[in-house]
């Protein structure tokens, strides 16, 4: 049986026993709160138990590292919808130790998808139109650097409101422990 299929399966009993009952919310984060933070499977039940998180309380916005590679990009959209559309007052910008795109590697990467079938001409396609994928793809020289120029980029956004305070965190990807590395809290 595939994974989708599988999850399908579940999912039917999931939805014929009633276990979304448990889950049942509405669309704004009871504690006024978005969260930025990786894609890694590590954080997927931990961050938000290590938080004293539950269904309904946050906004959590994920991808790669935990970065905003773009000011005007798909992530920092999340993240002005969160406060401007569903009231979220606060942002959190979680990266987390042991990060894999610390260690990305643009070049091996490239090599990658070429081994999977991308061909040179539609990687000289994007290089052409002035995407440098080897920027784009780059990852960052530690955790916490990435969080930091992140927290910068959103906090610095010239359409975020400037009583939003952006904080820095690091968690540690087994014990779940947080390390507060830029505190944004604003001072009246």
């Amino acid at each position: 049986m595939s994974n989708v299929q599988s999850i399908l399966a579940f999912n039917k009993e999931f939805v014929a026993d009633k276990k979304y009952e448990a889950y049942v919310t509405d669309k704004f984060p009871q504690k006024k709160l978005a969260i930025v933070t990786c894609m890694d499977t590590r954080l997927i039940e931990l961050l938000p138990k290590a938080m004293n998180l539950r269904n309904g309380d946050v906004k959590i916005i994920k991808n790669a590292g935990a970065i905003v590679s773009h000011p005007f990009g798909s992530v920092m959209r999340s993240v002005l919808v969160a406060i401007y559309e569903l009231g979220a007052e606060e942002v959190m910008v979680i990266g987390h130790l042991g990060c894999g795109v610390a260690s990305l590697n643009a070049e091996r990467m490239i090599n990658s998808m070429k081994e999977h079938g991308i061909s040179r001409d539609v990687l000289n396609t994007i290089e052409n139109s002035g995407i440098k994928l080897k920027d784009w793809l780059r990852g960052f020289n530690s955790e916490r650097e990435g969080v930091i120029e992140t927290v910068d980029i959103i906090k610095n956004h010239p359409l975020l409101p400037a009583t939003v305070p952006v904080h820095g965190l690091v968690i540690e990807s087994k014990t779940g422990e947080l390390e507060l590395v830029v505190d944004g809290t604003i001072s009246d």
